[in-house]
């Protein structure tokens, strides 16, 4: 399980992509924790927005953090910001039940389809759900429902890029990487209003 307890200066490198002193001459994307009914998760964001939100034990967790790098040509730094902290109030007041939509900045990196992708899934009421195939049409590329499986797998931010309400064309729970028992909870909290 990867946690985002401050590393020892040898290890920082290894974990964020760059030691303490070095990030301080690179763009920095900010990271911190988020500490919800399911788990902790991982929040980056740079000063334009939130760039990640998944689920500390994330088998891939480390493989989005390179591709943030990578995408943003950054470091990423234990820290805060305005957009971590409304990430927190808002994913907390989800939990709650209290909200349905979010509000907070998206730093998004991706190709033209993923960010037509994510787009449709923004797009998918609390409370609903939709498949593969509709989206693949929604998108514009019907017939495309594996390509629009992989945008969906890609997705680095979790609940407000909601991925979790999509499900097979059978309404079987398929393909979530924070772990299906997850993605029930979320369909169950978003049912039931919060309660």
């Amino acid at each position: 399980m990867t946690t985002l307890t401050l590393p020892a200066t040898e290890a920082f490198g290894g974990f964020f992509g760059a030691t303490p002193g070095r990030a301080t001459a690179l763009d920095v994307v900010l990271a911190r924790r988020i500490l919800t009914p399911l788990g902790p998760m991982v929040a980056l964001a740079s000063e334009e927005g939130l760039c990640l939100l998944e689920f500390a034990d994330r088998p891939l967790l480390e493989t989005q953090l390179k591709r943030v790098r990578r995408r943003l040509k950054c470091s990423v730094t234990p820290g805060s910001n305005v957009h971590l902290e409304q990430a927190e109030h808002e994913v907390t007041e989800y939990f709650d039940g209290r909200r349905t939509s979010f509000d907070v900045a998206l730093n998004l990196a991706g190709t033209a389809f993923q960010l037509e992708v994510w787009q449709r899934l923004i797009e998918i009421p609390y409370g609903s759900t939709s498949t593969y195939e509709e989206l693949a049409r929604l998108a514009n590329h019907p017939g495309a429902q594996r390509a629009v499986g992989r945008a969906n797998g890609d997705n680095r931010i979790a609940l407000i890029i909601p991925c979790h309400r999509v499900v097979g064309s059978d309404g079987q729970l398929r393909g979530y990487s924070g772990g299906l028992w997850r993605k029930r909870h979320l369909l169950d909290l978003e049912r039931e209003g919060g309660h």
